[in-house]
């Protein structure tokens, strides 16, 4: 069950009918004129009533993600395990008892018929829907969910503290119901009246969309990890994968370059690293794989998948990933399942949920400084290059070893897969299967990291070291995607980027500053070079192109049916280059799928909304 996070948002419930408290009853009775008096009242006390239940239903979820959060529901003492909380099953079914009273006192013929006045019953709508979908919330997906969780858990720990794949799949069919109630409580929260004459009300509405927005993907990603996580964790047989860990400090399509690597394995359920190297060992590995001519005319024909280090250019991951596994199998004869991408940002939030890691000499790995530790401090430390790929690779196993630990025997187990949960969601854990059917779930979900293939708009800011510096832990990217008026030829659409590269004027080590690309112009200490590729929508089209407010040039190329617009960028050390992309794109109403790289610093992206075809 995906981890529910603590949060100081404003309950919806409480906001759901704030106004009918505080001398709004009054307004309430008047705009409701047009029912008997009576009607009118009974709403008005119901309503209260109401209230009072979804606000219990709220405090006991927020009871439950406090006690996930704190850690697991039992301690272990001298005399066994002493339960210290209030299961969660519990919990959830407090929720939906005051849920469902809730909706019963929202329902009958008074509020029928104060939702079905014209105008003035918008906000009786919404209170009367939202107290349904909060019902059918707790009923339908978060019960479900809690009377899984105890059998899933019994199962592991009869399975010796392993991950139990038969009640895992056999859990797939209730997660599966719940994910699709999930997404039917959206949809009808989604066709409530969005703007009433009671703005607190259509706050509440936006509340409760928003956290719906959060739960469906959750849902999704459970559903999706029951049917396919069985059979790749080695139900029926043992499985392999490739597991490369992204250096975010030169950038990558798919976020960092691909420095240490180890090789999975899985057993029924059992997991455990059987190697571990560096990308100096790949460097003559030859990878078998024709991506096509978009990827060519994009990346080059030969260098993604002859150089190990520039195997991963495109945003793509399952390019990157047959790359890295058609290697592995050059470089040792190995046949692999699949491959997993993860960077020190992913570590950080595992090492979060599962505790430190410590290496040889005793240091401690954390979530609050394995970023830095492989990123920016270890340049300093280690002038040599092979004794800190040599600190990578302890770091890499250290780290390993400990979450290693914690997934296969351990009370932290449900903390950790709820951080590996959300680390996936977030793009910074990737997967990738061999296998065609579970390939074909893989990447419909975030950590698939596929560029879409759907005419829905995008918006996609990918950047490619092209310096050879590891510069890029101080850069910072912004992306502005505003929508314009409309044309005869399609929608105007004005992308704006700026890049800064924060790193600072002295103190950097040459191996962090150097460059291998040996420019024909001058450069500094800590100037970079990128390059800059713009994926935008399908069937999009370039008007014109500005840097730093003047016209450019940029090279146009296509992937998997999306235009990309790319340009070689100078980005010398304290500066911010500004790129402009001015398009035509198909007329839509829906908002860009943002292609979210992953890198040290976070993408800071705006959306600005659709303005009237007529503006």
């Amino acid at each position: 069950m995906p981890r529910l996070r603590r949060t100081t948002e404003p309950n919806y419930a409480d906001s759901l009918v704030r106004w009918l408290r505080h001398r709004r009853a009054g307004l309430l009775v008047a705009a409701l004129a047009g029912l008997p008096l009576a009607g009118a009242g009974w709403i008005v006390v119901t309503g209260l009533l109401a209230h009072d239940e979804l606000l219990a239903s709220q405090q006991a979820l927020n009871s439950l993600r406090q006690q996930i959060a704190a850690g697991p529901l039992a301690e272990v003492s001298a005399g066994g395990a002493v339960p210290v909380k209030q299961k969660p099953d519990a919990a959830v079914r407090a929720a939906a008892a005051h849920a469902a009273r809730a909706h019963s006192l929202t329902t009958g013929p008074a509020w029928y018929s104060a939702a079905h006045v014209p105008v003035l019953g918008g906000p009786v709508r919404t209170v009367r829907g939202a107290a349904e979908a909060a019902e059918r919330l707790t009923r339908e997906v978060l019960s479900p969910l809690a009377d899984t969780a105890p059998q899933l858990t019994a199962d592991t720990a009869k399975d010796g503290g392993h991950l139990s794949l038969p009640a895992l799949r056999r859990a797939a069919p209730v997660l599966d119901q719940a994910s699709r109630s999930a997404s039917d409580v959206r949809r009808e929260v989604n066709e409530l009246p969005r703007d009433t004459w009671l703005p607190a009300v259509d706050r509440a509405r936006a509340q409760l969309a928003r956290k719906l927005d959060r739960i469906v993907p959750a849902t999704g990603d459970a559903a999706a990890a029951a049917r396919v996580l069985p059979s790749m964790l080695g139900e029926r047989s043992p499985r392999r994968y490739v597991v490369v860990f992204e250096n975010t400090a030169e950038a990558r399509g798919t976020g960092g370059l691909p420095g240490a690597f180890a090789v999975l394995t899985a057993d029924r359920g059992r997991l455990a690293f059987e190697y571990f190297g560096n990308d100096t060992e790949m460097a003559d590995a030859v990878a078998a794989v024709d991506p096509g001519d978009e990827y060519a005319a994009s990346h080059g024909h030969n260098a993604p998948t002859t150089t190990w280090v520039n195997s991963n250019l495109s945003p793509h991951f399952p390019y990157a990933a047959r790359i890295w596994t058609a290697a592995w199998e050059d470089h040792t004869g190995q046949k692999v399942d699949g491959a997993f991408a993860l960077d020190p940002s992913a570590l950080a939030g595992l090492l979060t949920a599962s505790g430190p890691a410590r290496l040889p000499d005793g240091t401690a790995v954390t979530a609050a400084n394995v970023v830095d530790l492989t990123e920016r401090s270890s340049y300093a430390a280690y002038a040599d290059t092979r004794e800190r790929k040599a600190f990578f690779l302890n770091v890499a196993r250290a780290v390993a070893g400990r979450l290693l630990g914690v997934a296969n025997d351990s009370p932290r187990r449900t903390a950790l897969f709820a951080a590996l949960s959300g680390q996936m969601r977030s793009g910074r854990v990737k997967m990738w299967s061999a296998h065609p059917s579970e390939q074909r779930e893989l990447r419909r979900r975030p950590f698939g990291g596929t560029l879409p293939d759907t005419a829905d708009p995008l918006a996609g800011l990918v950047v490619n070291n092209a310096a050879g510096t590891k510069l890029d832990y101080y850069l910072d990217r912004r992306l502005e995607w505003a929508p314009g008026r409309c044309a005869a030829a399609g929608r105007e659409v004005t992308v704006t980027v700026d890049l800064t590269n924060r790193a600072p004027a002295s103190g950097l080590p040459l191996y962090v500053t150097q460059r291998v690309d040996a420019p024909s112009y001058r450069t500094r200490p800590g100037d970079n070079r990128l390059l800059v590729s713009y994926y935008a929508s399908k069937g999009a089209r370039l008007a014109k192109a500005a840097l730093d407010g003047r016209p450019v040039m940029v090279n146009q190329a296509a992937e998997r049916g999306h235009p990309v617009y790319t340009l070689d960028l100078e980005l010398p050390a304290g500066s911010t280059r500004t790129l402009e992309l001015r398009l035509l794109e198909s007329p839509s109403s829906r908002p860009p799928l943002l292609l979210r790289q992953p890198m040290v610093r976070p993408l800071r992206a705006t959306v600005r909304p659709y303005p009237a075809c007529g503006d």
